[in-house]
């Protein structure tokens, strides 16, 4: 068994997962305020963890959001609007001497490439070599996978294999296409239907299935975006399957049809992740194997992925 962290924007999870059957047999999951000061967010991870009773000296793996520096454990959030107070933590640290019993280590990983990997081994791109994984929340995240490896270089891989860092007319993708910028579309459109502080995209969605053709298009438009700016990235890599997660993706409905009329003639049809809430617990499990060391290899030159 493994112990893993998930941590989000709205949550953190902690959990005993068996890397070999793919399986979660425990988890304790709490609200956490990504807008709160460090010694709240910290202290809620801690707690979570420690709630999970494991052995001590236990290599942990965690699967957290970015901008982080997942090899030496230091938060590096600034300007993306979640865990703000974090910025130059080091998080490993804070978990190694809090959480109790104590960990041996815990091992970071981008939670993009947690939900890929944890899809790979057991959910919708299972059997496939090639694959690229997704996930739509506060922001766009991505994981570019090979036989199980993350690549962050070579053909048909982005920047740092970070879809967030292409663009889209003119701009980086995520002013199109992530939960702010969608709500600030739809917004723009003055009415007393539009707008206003309690809309998520959730709603959004309800209303284009209701028939109102703004929250269809802005939806439409938004998706079809991060599908046309994916499709040669998809092509080059010689990927055999998209999986597609996140919040966003719980619209499946709405989502995977505008991301695949942007991917056009892409021989490969985006498919929503079938694993919900354990795809990242899995995928920070098999990451480490059962000695502490690394199940997913370093890429060449590139530091951990």
């Amino acid at each position: 068994m493994r112990a893993v962290l998930e941590i989000g924007g709205t949550h953190v999870t902690a959990a005993l997962v068996d890397p070999l059957r793919t399986r979660v047999s425990r988890r304790v999951r709490r609200p956490l305020d990504a807008w709160g000061n460090a010694e709240h967010i910290l202290g809620t991870v801690v707690r979570c963890a420690g709630e999970l009773q494991v052995p001590a000296g236990q290599v942990w793996g965690a699967a957290v959001p970015g901008p982080f520096d997942h090899e030496k454990g230091i938060a590096r959030f600034k300007g993306v609007g979640k865990f703000e107070d974090l910025y130059g933590i080091d998080v490993r640290s804070v978990l190694i001497d809090g959480v109790r019993p104590r960990p041996a280590d815990v091992v970071f990983l981008n939670d993009a490439h947690a939900f890929t990997l944890g899809e790979w081994c057991a959910g919708a791109a299972a059997g496939h070599r090639r694959c690229v994984g997704i996930t739509l929340g506060s922001g766009v995240g991505s994981a570019f996978l090979a036989d199980g490896v993350v690549r962050r270089a070579g053909p048909g891989v982005p920047p740092e294999g970070r879809v967030d860092l292409l663009r889209w007319s003119g701009a980086p993708l995520e002013h199109s296409v992530s939960r702010r910028a969608i709500l600030a579309r739809y917004g723009s459109r003055r009415g007393s239907r539009h707008g206003g502080h309690d809309v998520d995209v959730r709603d959004i969605a309800v209303r284009a299935r209701e028939g109102e053709k703004w929250a269809g298009q802005v939806l439409d438009e938004a998706l079809a975006a991060l599908g046309t700016v994916i499709a040669p990235y998809v092509r080059d890599f010689g990927a055999s399957a998209v999986v597609v997660g996140g919040a966003m993706a719980l619209s499946w409905d709405l989502v995977g049809p505008a991301i695949g009329a942007g991917l056009g003639d892409t021989p490969v049809r985006p498919r929503p992740g079938t694993l919900g809430a354990d795809a990242a617990l899995i995928g920070a499990a098999v990451y480490v194997d059962a000695d502490g060391r690394r199940a997913v290899r370093r890429s060449p030159g590139r530091g951990h992925t």
